[in-house]
């Protein structure tokens, strides 16, 4: 079973012979507001006349605070170490370039004394 997934480059270290590349997952995610997430919620709570009365204050409660925007994907990220001569071969991808690459599926290890 394999799966690929697109890892983009957000660091790389260059040590003369080792290189040191830090990826995370390229996965576009849309930022939700606090507020936005607040209004929603009470929004659900409440029955249409209450939320005719109450909605307005609480967004203008909301106005005067700041917006704070969450991402609602935790990303994998990876840190891979190579040869320098292996990262040449792959075409020195640089901060920003994706690479794909294959999870696969852990095969068992059988240990024997």
């Amino acid at each position: 079973m394999s799966a690929i997934n697109e890892f983009k480059i957000t660091q790389i270290v260059d040590n003369g012979q080792m290189v040191q590349l830090t990826l995370i997952e390229n996965v576009s995610t849309e930022p939700i507001s606090q507020k936005q997430m607040i209004i929603e919620n009470v929004s659900k709570k409440l029955d249409a006349e209450t939320k005719e009365q109450v909605m307005p204050l609480l967004e203008a409660i909301l106005q005067a605070q700041p917006t704070v925007n969450i991402n609602t994907y935790q990303q994998t990220q990876i840190t891979i170490a190579m040869p320098k001569s292996r990262y040449n071969n792959m075409g020195r991808p640089q901060v920003g370039s994706t690479l794909e690459i294959d999870l696969k599926k852990p095969k068992d290890v059988n240990l024997s004394h």
